[in-house]
């Protein structure tokens, strides 16, 4: 349990830090750049055992943390582009309800339980995603269509369901640190791509406050990787009731932050979320 709660208060913290991202003019794809870098410099700092970086492409996981690197940096910008294009609302409800899908190959893969409790506080649990996570935009989207965000859900949903499958099927518990760097540098990969591409079209200096601030991204990114694995690894975990209280205590904890740090507006929807939330989470865990 302690595992799931330090990855719901890391990725968190993610939320805070992109906040300050937009009040600071942060070039977000620099940022996001160096953070990879971090996170990998710190997995194969702190790797469990000693390694070869010749042999990482021989390991078994190797192409499923190639699979997620390029998810990684393709869903960053198809969240950001749902959330100029749709609103952000619409952006953070479709990351966030993507929930069902792990939770779904969790009963239908793993074998996990099935009650009418468990599936009881599931549906309040994303009934709860939705009232906490939309707010009241002034902007209206009228024409904006439903590809971004069925994209963001699909793709959101694949990186919790191939890491669960990835860390089940191939990543022995001395081996996580080793396979989140691998991650995250493949993720850096794709980025730098991404960046040559941009510098191509136009030249612009990377900037210190973008390093400065991809740093103080990377150490919770790397965390709430590495605590989500240990938590997946954890005996007697399912993962269908691990997803659930991990997406959803996101939910309420981003909410509170938002209003006690930010002062954003908290409507009566965003209140009834965050009372179903807590009551899905305790049927969920009871389940």
């Amino acid at each position: 349990m302690i595992y799931l709660l330090l990855s719901i208060l890391f990725s968190t913290g993610l939320f805070v830090i992109f906040k300050y991202f937009g009040i600071y003019k942060v070039d977000i794809l620099k940022a996001i750049f160096v953070n990879y870098i971090v996170a990998l410099s710190m997995g194969f700092a702190f790797a469990e055992k000693s390694f070869s970086v010749t042999e990482i492409p021989k390991q078994p996981w190797f192409l499923g943390a190639v699979f997620l690197g390029a998810l990684f940096v393709s869903i960053f910008f198809v969240m950001a582009k749902t959330a100029h294009e749709n609103g952000v609302s619409v952006a953070s409800v479709a990351g966030k309800m993507s929930v069902v899908i792990p939770v779904f190959f969790g009963v239908f893969l793993y074998n996990e339980s099935v009650t009418i409790l468990k599936i009881a506080g599931i549906i309040i649990a994303l009934i709860a995603v939705y009232l906490a996570s939309v707010k009241e935009e002034k902007t209206t989207h009228k024409n904006a269509g439903l590809l971004l965000p069925i994209l963001l859900f699909l793709g959101s949903g694949a990186i919790d369901t191939t890491l669960k499958y990835v860390e089940v099927t191939h990543v022995p518990k001395e081996e996580v640190s080793v396979f989140s760097g691998s991650l995250f540098g493949i993720a850096a990969f794709f980025g730098l791509i991404i960046l040559l591409v941009k510098s191509i079209k136009k030249r612009t200096s990377f900037g210190v406050k973008n390093i400065i601030a991809g740093i103080v991204l990377g150490v919770p990114n790397y965390y709430s990787i590495v605590f989500l694995i240990k938590a997946l690894q954890t005996k007697g975990f399912e993962s269908s009731t691990l997803f659930t209280i991990n997406n959803v205590g996101i939910v309420i904890v981003s909410t509170l932050v938002g209003i006690l740090l930010f002062k954003e507006q908290f409507s009566v929807k965003n209140k009834i979320g965050v009372v179903l939330a807590i009551i899905g989470i305790v049927i969920v865990a009871m389940a």
